[in-house]
């Protein structure tokens, strides 16, 4: 998102809250009609037969109230905007959450090596998903560039002006490319990260809102995953189902394709 709001060229709370938030609002509202009336088509189509099955209770020794420092750097993000408080940037807003949250630790359990351990966890998460993403922003400059020194650019405008609605083609163009990027990668944001480079340079020459093919192509890049059987989350939920990737695709499909054509709407209407 901080990506998208960057290429967006607009504040990151404009971007996510104001613009990327109603969107996603309209697409979840109907995804979920979409795959309540989907799921029970395929349970009669398939004669599939419901039991109620029994599930051990996690048990754990952290307060309730725990559930709530996950959201704290969203709360940040909102108040320290400039508005309601002093601007901070975003990295600046993460690493007081996590210092909040090692304090609030210490309180509760008034051990310093407890503290760092769970901290000395956090880093090496925080390690592997900045290595991926380093990689991928590298490897997206690279290609961005490529594309444009051969000519797809200028080719791809070309090919968009030459329907007379431009900016609409130009969208539908960057949101299918995306959504089949994901679906055979079964990665979310290499496909975004692949194309986002080119959107500044798109927009100024087509004179449109970066945000209009912004959105639409985020939105593509997270939902095209769902669709891929090689995708990590698509093949964890099987495992757990103990159902094929492919089931999974099926069910997911049509909720899918309808939230990705309200996103397209959406962005038409909502987004000047």
């Amino acid at each position: 998102v901080v990506l998208a709001a960057k290429a967006a060229e607009m504040p990151l709370v404009d971007f996510a809250f104001k613009t990327t938030l109603p969107i996603s609002i309209a697409a979840i509202v109907c995804m979920a009609v979409a795959h309540f009336f989907w799921q029970r088509y395929l349970d009669k189509k398939s004669d599939e037969q419901h039991h109620i099955m029994d599930v051990s209770e996690i048990k754990t020794h952290a307060p309730g109230f725990y559930a709530i420092l996950p959201f704290t750097p969203i709360l940040g993000v909102l108040i320290f905007d400039g508005k309601w408080g002093p601007e901070l940037h975003i990295i600046t807003v993460l690493v007081g959450c996590i210092l909040l949250a090692a304090v609030i630790e210490f309180v509760r359990s008034f051990s310093a090596k407890q503290v760092f351990s769970g901290l000395e966890v956090a880093y090496r998460g925080m390690a592997d998903a900045f290595a991926s993403v380093v990689m991928l922003l590298v490897a997206a400059g690279v290609f961005a560039q490529g594309l444009s020194t051969v000519g797809f650019i200028s080719g791809l405008i070309g090919l968009a002006q030459s329907f007379g609605t431009g900016g609409l083609i130009m969208m539908l163009v960057l949101v299918v490319i995306t959504m089949l990027a994901a679906m055979t990668t079964g990665s979310g944001n290499a496909p975004f990260y692949a194309f986002v480079e080119l959107i500044p340079k798109l927009a100024a020459q087509m004179g449109v809102n970066p945000a209009y093919l912004v959105i639409p192509m985020l939105q593509a890049s997270n939902l095209g995953r769902t669709l891929s059987p090689v995708s990590g989350v698509v093949v964890a939920v099987s495992g757990m189902a103990k159902i094929s990737p492919f089931d999974v695709v099926k069910r997911t499909s049509v909720p899918v394709i309808v939230g990705l054509v309200v996103v397209i709407v959406a962005t038409e209407l909502l987004v000047p």
